[in-house]
């Protein structure tokens, strides 16, 4: 997430430090908790003992003062007496039931009701707005009736001239309008310098000598930490209102913060009966939907999500919490896990499975104890061996384990374990995700996907077996088409995987040349760097900067940005200095939002297309893929994204969208392009974008849009319905229906998904684009039923003729990936029998270096492990230790301890052991003295012998 909502005591700590002196009254307070000490508080805040005051909850409530919870013109027994009465609390504030916990005291300021004002700002794609009204306070009204409006665009200067002629024209001339114009531009420049999101002020009290700030609401950026951190210092970011913060949140938080993957946890219920681990952003708000639109909102217990391939350890972390969650109580009933998600690109599903299925087993006992039934989708790379373990650690569980693949819808699984759908036989297990990628098990599995769907409309397309031929296609400049046959890319980032999963796309799909021009990657020198190119070896260029790169490549007008949040920002801004790119694809998650706005400023401005950021990318079958979009191989042939069908998508998640293209490959004659714009809260191009691109392409016969909660982009979609813009048909869904079933905010796994205004939701959305003329299904379990009506109706109508079908080049598998799916051996050139590093964690002797940490063995423990290969006892262990203590000075006098203390060990008497020091440290001594006499250039006694 990330704008991010800080009390009210912080949003006015931020101001009081960072606004320059003189432009308002200071800001005074008292932040008051459970644990404070009231008398310190008085020696802190000695206004709190001569002033009138204001006591209120600080808890991101809004209305206080309709709701009672403004206590005013008291002093500080009577603030202490309400705090009392109210701390640890229930309070009820709309649909959410909380308790109050923190309070905020300040000075009471007498005023006259002319004297209050009303000002806000906030962020949106194009800029930000200033909104004033003259007329503040708590009856304020209908502010956008009533409010006068200033926009800003991106990198725009506030003066103090535009705020008198755009906002104060309500306010006389004199001090106070001067005063005010002054406050409100020192104001913006902190909120643009701060990286606010949103600041509302609400009353501000205007007099002809100050201006004070009342009440406050503000939310921060909270991706553009690394850019604030010393202005902002520690930020805490209170939960909603009605659901506490708990320590598994937190330790999550934490987990997320020091990964490169994405882990999200948000405690909806404890007491509920149904939990989920699901995998992707998307995918998580869509199972949320589903078991909302099933009836399971009251026994809904989380919401969470992980993705952006963790690791074995750090998944295993995500499933120890929620289990340790959801084992605390029982249910009657039992309780229900649903491990769900969609059709991964890039995660490796069987090493998130192997940390799944290790807490599992530890918390087996638990499991069984709680009546605890297991629903299991998931797909992807190395998809069946996750699979295959989770069906064999299902076995020896001793609870219902129910494991399914990419057969079944995505969120089938959710009827099934509420019991509104029969659970069916799993399906037979195939050997391995290489069926699709050995010679000759290609043809098989192509064969064997028609004969067991003879309704798919991919049986539609007639086999052959004939060589395949290179489609050729005419590229209109006046389409403004992003990609082509012959699109050519640069890289930057060392990503040889995602460049190796380019290229054998581009293999399959009988592409005359790699679509790969070169890399770039500042951290090392130009050199060349190998991939394959089919059964071949070829080298692509890797360039230290980027200037060369485009020089020597003037025919690439794409460029894929894997750089990380903190520097994707310069790269793009760098490449954008080059006109030969038209289209930048920005991968990275988490990049400021004012940094991300400019970006799509400068892009505009010279006619460059951005994808993402926050995306895996988009693909165009028969043609170009960006990174890892697509996943691995066997999906790419599973849903024939080697040619084009004839619909055309666009999505803002990039985990659904390998989903969709599942969808709509079993459900029409596949898919012509397919785009995820990001689920940043600005994306560098928007659904319109990419619609009117599809619709002005004459291939494209029908177009999906996956839309999602939050923002409104969705309505641009609908204008362009009712205006006739669009007349292709267009099949809809917004996810995220479940947010208005929550009885407090939930921020769902993207930044941008996240409803500020009844029109931002998806259930609003939905209703909008079905009466603008898209077809909507009921929910998304039906759009894949949806877009195989449409396409009927095509199909019967001739508007869609079904090509003949061709079998794309089998891609030889590369050998790293073929052992670890357990297709091949080859004998080891070192092996080892004390430790083993193959896995996601060390073993020495068998036992994870987790544990040797966890049950503190020490270095006697340890050096037991790797010498003897097995435990020693203590007085074992501390001898060990003992011997290296002695040991690791290697003077001369340790040296004779260590003799002494050998021969003593060896049965040795006592005169015997001493002489054996002693004779150690005499040769030693000897030539000490021997070599100080050299330098000084005496000549030893000796030497007269």
């Amino acid at each position: 997430m990330s704008a991010k909502a800080i009390r009210e005591a912080t949003g006015k700590a931020l101001l009081q430090k960072n606004l320059p002196a003189g432009v308002c009254a200071p800001c005074r307070y008292a932040a008051i908790t459970e644990d404070t000490q009231w008398d310190a508080l008085a020696t802190q805040h000695p206004w709190l003992l001569t002033e009138k005051l204001v006591v209120k909850p600080d808890q991101l409530i809004k209305r206080r003062g309709k709701l009672g919870l403004i206590k005013v013109g008291t002093d500080l027994a009577g603030a202490k007496a309400w705090v009392g009465e109210r701390m640890n609390k229930d309070q009820k504030v709309g649909k959410a039931v909380g308790k109050l916990r923190s309070f905020i005291i300040e000075p009471f300021l007498p005023h006259e009701q002319k004297e209050e004002a009303y000002v806000c700002i906030y962020s949106h794609r194009a800029g930000d707005t200033i909104l004033f009204t003259h007329e503040g306070g708590v009856d304020i009204g209908d502010v956008d009736a009533k409010a006068l409006k200033l926009d800003l665009e991106i990198e725009d200067q506030l003066s103090v001239e535009q705020v008198k002629e755009k906002l104060l024209v309500h306010v006389e001339n004199g001090p106070r309008k001067e005063k005010a114009a002054a406050f409100i531009k020192a104001l913006y420049d902190l909120y643009v310098d701060l990286c606010f999101t949103y600041l509302e002020i609400n009353p501000l009290v205007i007099t002809s000598s100050n201006v004070y700030i009342l009440d406050l609401a503000a939310k921060l950026d909270a991706t553009a930490e690394f850019m604030c951190k010393t202005k902002w210092g520690d930020v805490d970011y209170p939960p909603p209102f009605g659901r506490d913060a708990l320590p598994e949140e937190a330790f999550i938080a934490d987990l997320d913060a020091k990964s490169g993957s994405s882990l999200k946890l948000t405690i909806l219920n404890e007491k509920g009966r149904i939990w989920t681990m699901v995998a992707g952003g998307g995918a998580s708000v869509i199972y949320a939907d589903t078991i909302c639109e099933l009836g399971g909102s009251p026994e809904l217990a989380n919401y969470g999500e992980y993705s952006g391939a963790p690791s074995e350890q750090q998944t295993y972390e995500y499933a120890k919490t929620i289990l340790t969650l959801m084992t605390k109580e029982n249910h009657p009933d039992g309780k229900i896990l649903i491990i769900g998600g969609g059709i991964a690109n890039f995660t490796n599903v069987a090493a998130t499975f192997k940390g799944i299925v290790r807490a599992l087993q530890q918390y087996q006992a638990k499991l069984v104890e709680g009546k605890v039934s297991i629903f299991v989708r998931r797909a992807g790379p190395n998809y069946q061996e996750g699979l295959r373990i989770m069906r064999e650690v299902g076995k020896t569980l001793g609870i219902p384990v129910h494991v399914f693949g990419n057969e079944t819808h995505m969120t089938a699984i959710v009827s099934m374990a509420l019991g509104k759908r029969q659970i069916p036989t799993e399906p037979a297990v195939e050997s391995h995700t290489a069926n699709f990628l050995l010679p000759g098990g290609q043809n098989a599995a192509v064969m064997k996907a028609q004969d067991a769907s003879d309704q798919s409309p991919r049986s539609a397309r007639k086999a052959s077996t004939s060589e395949p031929q290179p489609e050729v296609k005419v590229v209109h400049k006046e389409l403004k088409q992003l990609f082509h046959k012959d699109t050519k890319a640069i890289i930057w980032g060392m990503q040889t995987r995602a460049v190796q999963g380019m290229l054998d796309f581009d293999f399959v799909c009988s592409r005359s040349e790699p679509s790969v021009s070169a890399m770039v990657y500042p951290f090392t020198g130009d050199h060349k760097q190998k991939f394959y190119w089919g059964h071949k070896e070829i080298l692509i260029p890797v360039y230290k900067n980027m200037a060369d790169a485009m020089k020597k490549h003037p025919d690439a007008d794409v460029l894929i940005n894997f750089a990380s949040l903190r520097s994707a920002y310069d790269s793009t801004i760098e490449t954008l200095a080059f006109p030969q790119i038209r289209t930048i694809a920005i991968i990275a998650e988490g990049i400021p939002e004012n940094l991300t706005r400019v970006l799509i400023k400068r892009a505009n401005e010279k006619g460059v297309a951005i994808i993402g950021p926050a995306t895996v990318g988009g693909i165009k079958p028969g043609c170009f893929k960006i990174g890892n979009t697509g996943g691995m191989m066997d999906n790419i042939l599973h849903s024939k994204l080697y040619r084009p069908g004839s619909v055309a998508y666009v999505s803002r998640s990039g985990g659904m969208s390998n989903e969709l293209n599942n969808i709509i490959s079993h459900n029409t004659d596949g898919v012509y392009e397919g785009v995820a714009i990001g689920g940043d809260r600005y994306p560098g191009t928007t659904f319109m974008d990419h619609l009117l691109r599809y619709h002005d392409n004459p291939e494209v016969k029908m177009l999906v849009l996956l839309g999602e909660v939050g923002g409104v982009e969705e309505y641009e979609v609908c204008q362009a319905l009712q205006n006739k813009r669009i007349t292709k048909p267009i099949v809809a869904w917004c996810i995220g229906t479940c947010a208005g079933m929550f009885s407090s905010e939930v921020q769902f796994g993207h930044a941008g998904a996240c409803a500020n205004a009844e029109r931002e939701t998806a259930v609003a959305k939905n209703k909008a684009l079905s009466e603008s003329g898209a077809k909507v299904p009921v929910s998304f379990d039906e759009l894949g039923e949806m877009i195989h009506l449409v396409y009927r109706g095509l199909l019967e109508e001739g508007i869609i003729v079904p090509k003949e079908e061709v079998p794309p080049p089998t891609v030889p598998m590369d050998y790293n990936w073929a052992r670890e799916l357990g297709l091949i051996r080859k004998p080891a050139s070192f092996m080892t029998s004390i430790s083993d590093e193959r896995g996601q964690e060390l073993l020495y002797a068998g036992m994870p270096i987790s544990a040797v940490l966890e049950q503190g063995l020490g270095i006697g423990g340890t050096l037991s492990l790797l010498w003897f290969q097995r435990r020693l006892p203590p007085y074992a262990t501390t001898f060990l230790e003992m011997c290296l203590m002695v040991t690791a000075d290697h003077g001369p006098a340790v040296s004779g301890a260590h003799n002494t203390i050998v021969c003593t060990r060896a049965g040795k008497d006592l005169v015997s052991s001493l002489v054996s020091g002693l004779l150690t440290i005499v040769s030693i001594f000897f030539f000490f003295f021997w070599l100080r006499a050299i330098l000084a250039t005496i000549v030893p006694a000796i030497a007269n012998v």
